[in-house]
């Protein structure tokens, strides 16, 4: 079980307390023990601090009276879209030293429960809200998508942008096939003299525009890969977080090597027809 609950501290950080595996002694602990905490690499690193350093903690900012603690682990962050633009530092304490920290008693206002096979998560949420009174639980990845609006909307917007960008490329790619097949129209109309027919025409033609859609699929998804890395990089870095924002997937690399075989050869199947179609001494004659 985890335990999520805000608090306020002499950094202003909103802390995340973890009781995973943890037990809630019934007996507090001696106010002369010094309790441990985890902080995430940002705060130690705007902070300036170390593991084994010790810092006070207190229910609000500025409070006169707290509790001294111990730095035991610096943690990363994990790849949340829905924190990226957050300035929030967090801690981990224990939940009993939360509780007397807080003076909040037994009660929580958020808490997570991770399931291991059994019955479907569907299931668990349906029992849990049928059986808890003042609770209501929502699958994680419900509550991922409602905190993430702005990057589907995002995605959206990008989508959009890769229609209209596939479209305006298919279109110069058929000029661009016209123009230069058309610059071998005396060439096709000695081959179609000597008698070779239509279709090998035809068949030369659009070989040769599928080699070129491919090197130049290739050619982008070296391009794209390495964007990629620059921008992860560049924005890891700005936001200090591990989530990558820009990936090339196996499926965006097949999907843009098909659409580009697809599109290289039908362009130049149409501007193989429209010059084989023409007699060989008007080819002669343009």
């Amino acid at each position: 079980m985890h335990a999520f609950l805000i608090l306020l501290g002499v950094f202003s950080f909103m802390p995340v307390v973890s009781a995973a595996g943890q037990r809630i002694d019934s007996i507090p602990p001696s106010a002369s023990v010094v309790r441990s905490v985890a902080i995430d690499e940002r705060l130690a690193s705007d902070a300036g601090l170390r593991l084994g350093d010790r810092v006070v903690i207190a229910r609000e900012p500025g409070a006169s009276r707290g509790d001294t603690v111990s730095i035991a682990a610096i943690v990363q962050r994990r790849a949340d879209p829905s924190e990226v633009a957050r300035s929030d530092y967090r801690i981990r304490m224990h939940l009993d030293h939360l509780q007397r920290l807080t003076e909040y008693g037994d009660r929580v206002d958020r808490f997570s429960l991770a399931t291991t096979g059994g019955p479907a998560i569907d299931s668990v949420v349906r029992r849990v809200n049928a059986t808890a009174f003042g609770f209501r639980a929502y699958e994680s990845r419900t509550i991922a998508v409602e905190t993430s609006k702005t990057f589907l909307v995002v995605s959206r917007f990008h989508r959009a942008i890769g229609v209209i960008t596939i479209v305006a490329s298919a279109t110069f790619l058929l000029c661009i096939m016209l123009l230069k097949v058309d610059e071998r129209r005396r060439d096709v109309a000695a081959m179609r003299l000597m008698g070779v027919s239509r279709s090998t025409v035809v068949r030369s033609v659009m070989l040769e525009s599928s080699l070129v859609a491919l090197l130049g699929s290739a050619f982008g998804v070296v391009l794209g890969l390495i964007t990629a890395s620059l921008v992860n990089s560049h924005y890891q870095d700005v936001y200090r977080t591990p989530l990558r924002f820009a990936i090339v997937t196996p499926d965006v690399v097949l999907i843009s090597v098909v659409l580009s075989l697809v599109l290289g050869i039908g362009a130049g199947a149409l501007a193989a027809r429209r010059l084989a179609g023409t007699p060989p001494l008007t080819l002669f004659g343009r």
